[in-house]
């Protein structure tokens, strides 16, 4: 990995001007020598209502990184805090955003799990009501799967870059996620611009009911369904049912880079907590309810539950 080095006001002047000229964010990417996710970043961080001005946006740059050498102290209140916050099931990424929009405390979600591994080692039971436990591994000996391959599969790097931009509603990642002691199990779609989750019960992980799953939850959202990214589990076999029936292209990340679909990843840690402090339990069972944040949860609102059985 190279080293990091933080965009420079002539940069900034040139993605203004570059942008200006209608050129897309990989072409300005490639013309000033920086990664295409910096442009998005960039771009993300610091339009305005008048969109990206470099100088202003260099002053904003400068004020992040000051703001980030800024260094919070693990005081003793501020540790219980944080171990109260994990054992009502929140991640480390939501306490820390808590703390800063609430109290203008910067922690990283790194530091966070100081606590965690502080308690672990003291023989605590912290570490269980982490949402990502860390899993078994297999062994990669570098032999291909002898289970086969999808058919007929469409890699990410076909996606149109527009997708990673998330400039449009309409582009969908989706995955299976398990509940406790592997009963029951939900086929989780997250819409990447506005983070709209749906989430439909599924009793096997067949790819046939999967795929009758997903089309039952995006049908109703067919005019805003666009491409669909998922990862390379069998279940997702039937993916050439799922496009055909809601006319979008489903494309697969690569083995093993679950940040390609970060936001889905992420969100799946969310899910089975949202969906049993609705009374759901982990696989959901109520048909016809949709859930908006509702006040009854403590976790973060913008969370839609919409249940297919």
């Amino acid at each position: 990995m190279g080293t990091y080095h933080p965009l420079t006001e002539y940069q900034r002047y040139q993605i203004y001007v570059l942008r200006k000229a209608g050129h897309d964010q990989q072409t300005i990417a490639t013309t000033i020598e920086v990664s295409s996710s910096t442009i998005s970043r960039e771009l993300r961080r610091h339009r305005g209502q008048r969109g990206y001005r470099p100088h202003q946006a260099h002053q904003k740059a400068l004020v992040r990184r000051r703001q980030k050498a800024q260094v919070t102290k693990m005081r003793p209140a501020l540790v219980e805090r944080i171990e109260a916050d994990l054992r009502q099931e929140w991640s480390p990424e939501q306490i820390a955003g808590r703390l800063e929009a609430a109290e203008g405390l910067r922690l990283s979600a790194e530091r966070i799990y100081q606590p965690i591994r502080a308690d672990r080692q003291l023989g605590g039971t912290l570490s269980r009501h982490r949402r990502h436990r860390q899993k078994k591994r297999k062994k990669r000996s570098g032999k291909p799967d002898a289970r086969g391959q999808i058919k007929d599969r469409l890699s990410i790097d076909q996606r149109p870059a527009l997708v990673e931009e998330k400039s449009r509603i309409g582009d969908w990642e989706i995955d299976r996620v398990m509940g406790r002691k592997r009963q029951g199990a939900l086929v989780s779609l997250f819409e990447r611009r506005s983070r709209y989750t749906l989430l439909g019960k599924v009793t096997s992980k067949q790819a046939e009911e999967v795929a009758d799953t997903t089309v039952e939850l995006l049908t109703p959202h067919k005019a805003h369904t666009e491409t669909i990214t998922a990862d390379n589990g069998k279940e997702f076999a039937a993916h050439a049912t799922i496009g055909q029936a809601l006319d979008a292209t489903v494309y697969f990340a690569h083995p093993y880079h679950a940040w390609e679909r970060g936001l889905n990843e992420n969100t799946n840690g969310l899910s089975p907590v949202c969906a049993q402090r609705h009374g759901l339990g982990y696989a959901v069972r109520e048909a016809g309810a949709t859930y908006y944040g509702s006040a009854q949860s403590s976790a973060p609102k913008g969370l839609g539950i919409s249940n297919a059985t």
